[in-house]
């Protein structure tokens, strides 16, 4: 018996761990195709590549506006190879940094924006993004802390891996949806995983002041039916009915006919 509580513990540490490894895969398999490259031809002869996502289906992309500014030409690349034409930049915001793109397009895959101003520090995070062109790099992390610049402005310190061609990087809740993005570094010995993202908030608020809307949110958490086919759920009924099973064994129920006799009165 008094190894009870140590397999308890260790039943529930590996369900546990099992769904935070599932939570980034399925975050990953829903949000990647909307995770692009931003290929940008400077003013000044040089190119550059960042990373930006799709915001809705017809062709509205967001990135970090240090990303498309002095842009001669941009276009973007998706996770599957295809290659956009010329993306015009339509709005960059002027207290944080971010900008939007357009191209034409149909139907594409797009992410959903979710409440910046209920992060909280210690909350697990993905991040997708293009990191040394890399395409659809996967990161995971912490909200490190949430910052307040001396003009108020807000950024999310952020412990996800982030390096160059990251900036513009949607960052994931645990439910899937965008929280922030990834736009900053601090560099130099000694400095490891010190990065910062802009809360998504803001970035709601350059599309409505671009005149652009956004889509409904899409379903952020698996459905029960997703659910019931998936490998990690098969794993969470087996670990509770071998949990009934040893509950069973070592506390054994009396049966209804005894517990009856021995609670009726004499005579």
């Amino acid at each position: 018996m008094r190894f009870f509580p140590l397999f308890l513990f260790f039943l529930f540490w590996a369900t546990a761990d099992c769904l935070a490894q599932n939570n980034h895969v399925w975050i990953a398999e829903q949000n990647a195709p909307a995770v692009v490259a931003v290929n940008v031809a400077k003013t000044d002869g040089s190119t550059f590549t960042g990373t930006g996502f799709v915001l809705t289906p017809d062709g509205l992309i967001a990135t970090s506006r240090h990303v498309s500014e002095n842009a001669l030409y941009i276009n973007i690349t998706f996770n599957n190879g295809a290659v956009s034409g010329e993306a015009a930049q339509v709005a960059a915001a002027g207290n944080v940094d971010l900008s939007l793109l357009k191209i034409q397009a149909r139907n594409l895959p797009h992410v959903t924006l979710g409440d910046s101003d209920t992060v909280l520090p210690g909350q697990t995070i993905t991040v997708i993004g293009n990191p040394r062109r890399l395409q659809n790099t996967i990161s995971s992390g912490l909200i490190s802390q949430v910052r307040k610049k001396a003009d108020g402005v807000l950024w999310h310190q952020i412990s996800a891996p982030i390096s160059p061609s990251s900036s513009g990087s949607p960052v994931f809740n645990a439910d899937g949806q965008v929280v922030s993005i990834a736009f900053a570094s601090y560099k130099g010995e000694g400095n490891q995983n010190l990065n910062f993202a802009v809360p998504s908030n803001y970035l709601k608020e350059l599309v409505s002041a671009a005149g652009y809307s956004l889509p409904a949110p899409q379903q952020a958490v698996p459905s029960t039916q997703e659910l019931s086919s998936n490998p990690l759920w098969a794993h969470i009924q087996k670990s509770w009915r071998i949990l009934q099973d040893l509950l069973h064994s070592w506390f054994p129920a009396k049966s209804a006919q005894n517990t009856l006799e021995k609670s009726t009165p004499n005579g």
